[in-house]
């Protein structure tokens, strides 16, 4: 978790500079543009993905001990994401115009929504690769790849954004999956060769067929939110102009970063340990309230913070024209709250291999988004995707607590409970001040997150022990103000 969280927090760093030289060589319209780009390539990549990146994690976790059966589960994996990215590209290139109608209203940018289509096919390289590295638990490199291919693909991005303005937004796109892909694959390449020998389309079929299976509830899933994100979009740039869609695009872009990198950093390692445990209940039950704990202990806190300077934040990262997503910042951020608290239970679903029901709980949030915005959006704005984000959530993790209790016998721990409690209830009432008084709530903010922030810092140092010199130090720090820690172990 430290190393991918490390990584993150330098991929971070670099999305916050690449986000802040955007919006102010392009604007708001530009930043618009990007998302609608960036959505199209996500959700293609999810369905020509069949969702086997996350399916290889889990089918490479389980074999690694069977060095026939995992070398051939790693030729199938790259082959089947070369073929599938092939047809994508020929797919989107072929109906570049439809597309391009459909989103923008006009086919004046169908040429670049085709070049969407190469990216694609970059992406699901680059993708396959980091599902080996991570199948197989090389985390350092995983993190290496993380970082040096962000900050490969953003130096070129911008250097054509630079040069060519609005018109470079394609490059961008294109140059950063390309980055991903050949970074990824200089760390691949290190690993032992595959034993097995080339297998025929049978063999192929056998392994294929089961991967993809399982991956088709992951890639709909994906799709689901892809195409619900895309749907968003295109219905707020017509509707209320580029402008409101880069507002949206801009605070979305904010919670999903962060909330984006602490989950990354704890899924990395989490995904194929549950998986290993996942038929132990006990052993389930507790690394889920482990990981819940944790995602609350670290992120709550940070949660609490943005709430309360997100204007500041929002100047800082963008500009001042994203005034309208301070406030679609502020409520997405409540909703994240509780998508850190279901986030644990989300993976026991995934890591059982219960397909439907992944499908199930994926499309659920977004058919609870779609329905608190789309008759809100014509009244309220844009500002109507920040409440419809928050109770979509609070709605969605309550139902996978249903499931998860009936699938896994879970039950939260008291110190689950209490965390959740903490930061919802914190998060609300600064929201309610936020929207009164600003300036209280920006006060409020840091003296909330410094204290809430202490107490998920023991939470964290109870969980992982004194061992090391940063962990020794802080508990010593705990014990001096008659906070002793005391380990879980």
């Amino acid at each position: 978790m430290l190393v991918i969280g490390s990584a993150q927090a330098v991929n971070i760093l670099i999305s916050i500079i690449r986000m802040k030289v955007l919006a102010v060589l392009l604007g708001p319209s530009g930043v618009g543009l990007l998302s609608i780009y960036n959505t199209l390539l996500q959700m293609v990549q999810q369905t020509a993905g069949l969702g086997m990146g996350s399916s290889g994690v889990r089918e490479i976790a389980a074999t690694r001990g069977e060095e026939a059966t995992l070398s051939r589960v790693r030729r199938v994996l790259i082959a089947a994401h070369l073929v599938q990215g092939a047809l994508a590209m020929l797919t989107v290139w072929l109906l570049r115009e439809q597309i391009a109608t459909w989103l923008f209203g006009d086919a004046a940018r169908a040429t670049e929504v085709g070049l969407v289509g190469v990216a694609v096919l970059l992406a699901l390289l680059g993708a396959a690769q980091t599902a080996l590295l991570q199948g197989m638990r090389r985390i350092a490199d995983l993190g290496r790849v993380t970082v040096i291919g962000a900050f490969v693909g953003t130096v070129a991005g911008l250097i054509a954004i630079w040069m060519q303005g609005e018109r470079g937004l394609i490059w961008f796109i294109l140059l950063q999956s390309f980055a991903a892909a050949l970074i990824a694959l200089h760390y691949t390449r290190r690993l032992p060769r595959p034993t097995a020998a080339r297998l025929s389309l049978a063999e192929t079929w056998e392994i294929w067929k089961p991967m993809a299976k399982l991956g088709a509830a992951f890639m709909l899933g994906g799709l689901a939110t892809a195409a619900t994100l895309l749907l968003v979009r295109g219905r707020i740039s017509q509707e209320l102009g580029l402008d409101a869609a880069g507002h949206f695009a801009a605070a979305w872009g904010i919670t999903m970063t962060y909330v984006g990198f602490l989950l990354g950093a704890m899924g990395a390692d989490y995904y194929p340990r549950l998986t290993e445990v996942i038929r132990d209940r006990v052993a389930a039950v507790r690394l889920m309230n482990d990981q819940a704990q944790l995602g609350l202990a670290i992120g709550g806190p940070v949660l609490l913070l943005l709430i309360g300077l997100a204007p500041w934040v929002i100047t800082l990262l963008y500009s001042s024209e994203f005034g309208p997503a301070v406030t679609l910042l502020q409520w997405q951020t409540v909703g994240n709250v509780f998508k850190l608290a279901s986030w644990a239970l989300g993976f026991s679903i995934a890591a059982s291999a219960r397909g439907k029901t992944f499908l199930l709980v994926q499309v659920s949030f977004n058919i609870l988004f779609v329905l608190m915005l789309w008759p809100s959006l014509a009244y309220f704005g844009v500002i109507a995707a920040g409440p419809a984000f928050s109770i979509a959530y609070i709605l969605h993790f309550f139902l996978l607590n249903i499931l998860v209790r009936r699938i896994h016998g879970f039950r939260w721990a008291p110190l689950s409970i209490g965390l959740l409690g903490l930061h919802a209830g914190l998060a609300l009432v600064l929201l309610a001040l936020a929207l009164t008084a600003p300036l209280a709530a920006a006060l409020a903010s840091p003296i909330l997150a410094t204290a809430t922030g202490l107490f998920g810092l023991r939470v964290v140092l109870v969980k992982i022990g004194p061992e090391g010199r940063l962990a020794t130090r802080l508990t010593r720090f705990y014990a001096s103000i008659g906070w002793p820690v005391r380990s879980s172990a």
